[in-house]
């Protein structure tokens, strides 16, 4: 029996098919978090709003509905199948508290204080953090390329905080420190919770860590607690953070891995400084000088080595 023209190449076309949806998917959630930076620095720098209670209330909201989405697909045990292991159950916290929290609050502060294209390159550098700690815990010298990639990272933070001159800041270095914080927290969530992923996979370990981190936050400023200039723009900009610039782009990214590898990942998430930078420049007019953006490319430059090599 003849087969019909170009059959043979039906799962071939099937596998390209859904290898080009990870890497769209990966690109979207990327993208949407590269958005939710500028929307939250228009919340900050325009309305008034607090770091603090942005952070609660995207945190628990967005924690909420990845653990409905577990919920939904694989059942309610799957969602509490975490707390019925003691040990588990306080990594999972500690998670929370000192990874996602940490990374959400310091990265929101360096935007309050500074911008979010800054900011959200100052926190792509956790891949030199964790490639200088896991030197450090096996007792060896990094490998060539991974001096030559941490070298580089150290020369783009440079120039992108100094413009060049390296005599001042060209932003606040209150927004310098707290991107650098937000970069530690990035290597501590990376490298952390590697036990609770591969038992309770990532999409079930995210929501819980998102929402014990929001209730965390909320003792000192729950979501109720508003305080900003209350309007439509605001509200708007605070339900894209939270449903598109949290919960759809984790939510995406951690999809995403059913189609494409871990490193293909790291290295297409790096379209969220890239899409920050863009967006900040064109709809909120921040000036990066030439040595500024020549810095911001060597951190991104870096990332992607770290990625490629991973």
């Amino acid at each position: 029996m003849n087969q019909p023209e170009g059959s043979l190449n039906l799962p071939f076309n099937r596998e390209r098919l859904q290898h080009l949806k990870g890497l769209a998917m990966v690109l979207l959630g990327a993208v949407l978090w590269g958005i939710s930076g500028t929307a939250a620095q228009v919340l900050f720098q325009r309305a008034g709003v607090r770091p603090d209670w942005l952070v609660a209330t995207r945190m628990s909201a967005a924690g909420i509905l990845l653990l409905l989405c577990v919920a939904f697909r694989s059942g309610p045990r799957s969602v509490l199948r975490v707390w019925t292991q003691r040990g588990d159950a306080l990594r999972l916290v500690l998670f929370g508290i000192v990874g996602l929290l940490g990374v959400q609050y310091a990265y929101f502060a360096s935007i309050r204080y500074g911008n979010a294209a800054t900011a959200t390159i100052l926190q792509y550098l956790g891949p030199v953090f964790i490639t200088v700690f896991l030197s450090l815990r096996q007792r060896r010298l990094p490998r060539a390329s991974q001096t030559a990639s941490v070298c580089l990272a150290l020369v783009g933070a440079a120039l992108l905080v100094t413009d060049g001159n390296f005599h001042r800041f060209s932003i606040s270095p209150m927004a310098v420190v707290w991107g650098l914080i937000s970069a530690i927290a990035v290597a501590f969530y990376s490298l952390y919770p590697q036990r609770l992923l591969e038992q309770y996979g990532p999409a079930a370990t995210v929501g819980w860590g998102m929402l014990i981190g929001g209730i965390g936050i909320s003792f000192v400023s729950p979501p109720w607690a508003f305080v900003g200039a209350g309007s439509i723009t605001t509200w708007g900009l605070t339900a894209f953070v939270v449903l598109f610039g949290t919960f759809v782009a984790f939510y995406v990214y951690i999809a995403s891995l059913r189609y494409i590898s871990p490193g293909e990942a790291s290295v297409l998430s790096c379209g969220e400084p890239l899409s920050a930078s863009i967006i900040a420049m064109v709809s909120l007019h921040v000036h990066m000088g030439f040595a500024a953006m020549i810095g911001a490319l060597c951190v991104l430059v870096t990332v992607t080595m770290v990625a490629v090599e991973k």
